[in-house]
């Protein structure tokens, strides 16, 4: 009898460890605070503006890629006035690369508290791509965001930052605008509640197999279709990944999946957050998932037209939400 019981317990436990890796990696519950946004009244995002900033920077401005200095410098000062406008205080960090100077382009909001929640996206393409999904519809998505937050009342610093440098040859060197920023802040002892990277959050499809995955396994737990925005962090960061998508998930009716992974996970740091990890800081990254749903990553075909700006509008209300998650 002794030996049965034990061979049960047995069963139970090797068969919780997967349930157990799978509740972690996926989060698939989460808790709505009482005093989260609702569908019922989500912030107001205006789409008509999401796609003229996209329109603007991946055809008036294209191509704008590290070897474009006039186009990432008319780039950069779109974004500044864009934030100005806002009622963001626009601090502009410029950094030199081999004799070239470039600008990230950082909007203040909120009490100047010795604590920060940053939001970012880079600005630039990747060579001669118009680069609308990748990333000018991240870029779009913060400009419109720093109108949300010049109507909200906030009680910690929110520092919203556009980056320049985040494609080839810049990409996981030291010269990436999302490195030179998280190490100032660093240098400076600068303490950062949470850093919440835009990259890609525009391209949403409802058909079976529009989404792909790295590995074959994690099709077992998620969407065949590219109907959702996901939430990603390392296994550094469970609660923040909680903390965001149950923002998000409150905000609209969006689907918002999330994924918690060691980092030799592939594509787990294939943006700006990696370099805040590097530093130190804790961050999460949200993603319509790139080329695993985008056919047009990296090429002539992503442009403006490709993307779905109510479903990025959502993205956005839910960005604000998980803000003002954290300001609390």
């Amino acid at each position: 009898m002794k030996f049965i019981l034990k061979f049960v317990l047995l069963v139970v436990v090797v068969a919780l460890i997967p349930a157990s890796v799978w509740f972690v990696v996926t989060q698939p519950i989460v808790t709505m605070p009482s005093s989260a946004p609702t569908k019922a009244a989500p912030a107001a995002v205006d789409t008509a503006r999401l796609e003229g900033h996209v329109r603007t920077l991946s055809q008036t401005l294209h191509p704008r890629n590290g070897g474009n200095r006039e186009n990432m410098n008319r780039a950069a000062a779109y974004i500044r006035q864009e934030f100005q406008n806002a009622g963001g205080r626009v601090v502009e960090q410029a950094f030199d690369d081999e004799g070239s100077v470039y600008r990230n382009v950082s909007a203040h909001f909120g009490p100047e508290t010795d604590e920060r929640i940053v939001v970012g996206a880079h600005y630039d393409a990747f060579g001669d791509s118009p680069g609308a999904d990748a990333n000018a519809g991240g870029v779009a998505g913060l400009i419109e965001l720093a109108g949300l937050l010049g109507k909200t009342g906030l009680k910690t610093q929110v520092e919203l930052v556009a980056y320049a440098l985040a494609q080839p040859p810049y990409w996981g060197t030291p010269r990436m605008g999302s490195a030179v920023h998280a190490f100032s802040l660093r240098t400076q002892n600068r303490a950062v509640r949470v850093m919440i990277c835009l990259d890609m959050i525009g391209c949403f499809s409802d058909r079976e197999g529009s989404q792909k995955y790295p590995v074959q396994q994690l099709e077992w737990l998620y969407s065949s279709k590219g109907n959702f925005i996901a939430v990603v962090g390392n296994l550094g960061q469970i609660d923040e990944v909680r903390r965001v998508k149950t923002a998000m998930t409150g905000a609209s009716p969006l689907p918002v999946f999330s994924v918690n992974a060691p980092l030799f996970f592939s594509g787990i740091d294939f943006s700006d957050h990696r370099n805040y990890w590097q530093a130190d800081y804790r961050a999460v990254a949200i993603t319509d998932t790139a080329a695993l749903r985008n056919p047009n990553y990296r090429t002539a075909r992503d442009t403006a037209d490709t993307l779905d700006y109510k479903r990025m509008g959502m993205v956005v209300q839910g960005v604000h939400a998980a803000v003002i998650a954290f300001d609390r």
